[in-house]
């Protein structure tokens, strides 16, 4: 009898039980799964340096490659976890082939970002010896947990779209199934291999028992935020209403005028929030944001004739910002991990730790011009790292915005001075704020490395914003 799959796929997250999942599947004789084998910082595990021959440099140059190895050189059938932020290009080849076997592993929402906070701020994210369990209070962050549940919704409702498009189904597995037997055994047969398991594998531990009352510091505060969410029924994570893209907890209203600001990431919003913040008289850091959709809707029937709006920023200038602010230097809010793996398997030449007095404009320009080449390529989806909103294309965050509400007016950052000024009239301030002059990144203003090949890889990476919006030269 023919096996039904070739091979097999978990879709999981973090802190929902994957590591469990994967101990429990290779108990049988006949399956075998190689971790988070498209991880895009390493390969499996993070010890590893290959999965049955294939070493991590050629799985990034050739991810069917490694899947390949996996239907062909597994013990029985081989599978894989992935995650929402693992080597987007694996999914059109897995999602597209009904002999890959799809299994979906969700967790309440809550709990799996509660265990994932405790694990940071402990270091821990496996425990086979309870005698060794770290212990951690945590604060709940309510935008970076409507983020969290953003991420979870959108990745959830994608694939359930794939599949419905394309006839299939899925294995569906809840955190709590992850302790039947019997849950365990089905999903071995719908895998085709017959073995049963007499009892679950029981090396690993529950990290964080008890209630949520013991694990989260503001617990009043946590309960207060979750009512304000607009979805219901937590643990199904398909079912979600709405089905949401925009990063509405990003959006920034005035104080008091009826406008609101739509951010571009690494555009002018430091500027955009001081001119917003002084058309009312406030500090930039009162002004109101982390609004979930819900909110943000009743704002909007608050205010009458409100405006929305966003600032567009010259892609090369925006691609030097994202690289200065989240890339270059490991400062706050640099993406470490992106920036490691970048140096390390891309081989952008980026300074190893702090900036020493031989990173000289010339190896700026060459670790700048390093990155523009990076983003080509990343923007394409030929690579296993996101494309983060920082360095994506502009019409395509315009894109994600309009799911919510598209902006009444697109203004460019080198006409905000007139632009604004006429928002601002539009909601009755007569005589608004001149807008500050942006800030000059550092360590080096791209005004001292700009040059001709820049703008032509510039323009390469966003043929699609310079078309759409009209950018010319930068200078």
């Amino acid at each position: 009898m023919t096996a039904p799959f070739d091979y097999f796929v978990v879709f999981a997250e973090m802190r929902t039980g994957s590591n469990f999942l994967e101990s429990n599947l290779n108990a049988f004789d006949g399956i075998e799964c190689h971790g988070e084998a498209f991880n895009p910082h390493f390969i499996a595990y993070p010890n590893k340096t290959e999965v049955l021959g294939v070493t991590q440099a050629m799985r990034d140059g050739d991810p069917g490659r490694l899947i390949e190895a996996i239907k062909t050189g597994s013990e029985g059938i081989g599978g894989f976890r992935f995650f929402h932020d693992h080597d987007p290009r694996v999914l059109d080849i897995v999602l597209d082939d009904p002999r890959c076997a799809k299994i979906v592993l969700t967790r309440n929402p809550v709990d799996s970002y509660v265990s994932w906070k405790i694990a940071q701020a402990t270091g821990q994210w496996k425990l086979t010896n309870v005698k060794r369990r770290r212990d951690s209070k945590i604060e709940f962050d309510g935008v970076e947990f409507e983020r969290h549940v953003g991420r979870l919704q959108d990745f959830q409702v994608f694939l359930l779209n794939r599949l419905q498009h394309s006839g299939q189904t899925a294995f569906y597995v809840a955190y709590d199934d992850l302790q039947s037997l019997e849950v365990m055994n089905g999903l071995a047969r719908y895998l085709g291999c017959a073995t049963v398991l007499d009892a679950l594998d029981d090396s690993l531990k529950k990290q964080n028992p008890g209630g949520l009352e013991d694990k989260v510091s503001n617990f009043d505060e946590m309960e207060h935020a979750l009512a304000g969410l607009d979805t219901f029924n937590l643990t199904r994570t398909p079912n979600f209403e709405p089905r949401r893209g925009a990063a509405v907890p990003g959006f920034v209203s005035a104080a008091k005028a009826a406008l609101l600001y739509m951010p571009v990431r690494s555009g002018p919003e430091t500027e955009v929030r001081h001119w917003l913040a002084a058309l009312d008289g406030v500090p930039p850091d009162t002004l109101p944001t982390k609004l979930n959709q819900r909110a943000l809707r009743q704002w909007m029937r608050r205010k009458p004739g409100h405006r929305r709006f966003s600032v567009l920023r010259h892609p090369v200038a925006r691609a030097h910002a994202a690289f200065c602010a989240k890339i270059l230097v490991k400062g706050p809010g640099c993406y470490r991990d992106i920036r490691k793996t970048l140096r390390n398997f891309h081989k952008l030449p980026l300074p190893g730790g702090e900036l020493e007095e031989d990173y000289d404009r010339r190896a700026h320009r060459e670790a700048f011009v390093a990155f523009l080449i990076f983003l080509k390529s990343n923007l394409a989806g030929q690579t296993g790292i996101r494309v983060d909103a920082h360095w994506a294309t502009q019409a395509s965050v315009l894109e994600g915005m309009a799911q919510f509400g598209s902006p009444d007016m697109v203004i460019r950052e080198t006409e905000m001075k007139g632009y604004l000024a006429a928002l601002a009239r539009q909601v009755g301030y007569a005589k608004p704020p001149v807008p500050p002059q942006a800030l000059t990144d550092t360590p080096f203003d791209l005004s001292e490395i700009y040059d001709d090949e820049i703008e032509a890889l510039a323009r390469d990476v966003y043929q699609r914003d310079y078309v759409t919006f009209g950018f010319g030269r930068w200078a």
